[in-house]
């Protein structure tokens, strides 16, 4: 897929964004400590490796026992923020249609909390799996959220123009690991 058109700015390099998974990790442990059955649920895309590089730092850093990690599809947006679906669009994998969650702590893992679709679309179908509890933790919150879904835990909170895009690249779909600032050509 091709890069939208404008001009990019680097908020966040790899270093400094492996510092913020860090304090993710350490308020997430914070959650997390006491519960015998923990699931790392990321969502696709871009949610998923930050829920394996979130997962990684619970087991070498907290020694969280019985973690396990699953990723959700959920689609509304394309990466330019461009509507795909008019509803947010879940798709179930064999596997998650009998997942029974009884007992489990799930922590749902994104990279951008925007209008909140995605996010409230996730908790609404894991809630139905009844697990013991569910937190939420998002590596970029925009503060632009329109649905009754909060974020326990934020990397940073981006407040910026309506019309920008927040572009988190996040390997494997990017080379490198960084949060850039689009500032699209609004004459278009």
């Amino acid at each position: 897929m091709t890069k939208p058109e404008g001009q990019r700015v680097c908020l966040y390099n790899t270093e400094q964004l492996n510092a913020v998974l860090d304090h993710l990790a350490w308020q997430a442990a914070g959650f997390l400590t006491g519960f015998e059955n923990i699931m790392i649920v990321g969502i696709l895309r871009r949610g998923a490796p930050l829920a394996d590089m979130l997962h990684d730092r619970l087991k070498q850093h907290f020694n969280l026992p019985n973690m396990s990690r699953m990723n959700l599809q959920i689609k509304r947006y394309a990466d330019d923020l461009t509507l795909l679906h008019p509803d947010t669009k879940l798709t179930e994998s064999a596997e998650q249609t009998s997942m029974d969650l009884t007992g489990v702590t799930v922590l749902v893992v994104d990279d951008v909390m925007y209008r909140g679709h995605s996010m409230l679309r996730a908790v609404e179908y894991l809630a139905g799996k009844q697990p013991a509890e569910i937190r939420t933790v998002v590596l970029v919150d925009r503060g632009v959220a329109k649905l009754p879904v909060r974020t326990d835990i934020v990397g940073v909170r981006l407040d910026v123009a309506p019309p920008d895009i927040i572009e988190c690249n996040v390997p494997p779909y990017e080379t490198e690991f960084r949060i850039d600032l689009l500032r699209t050509d609004r004459n278009s």
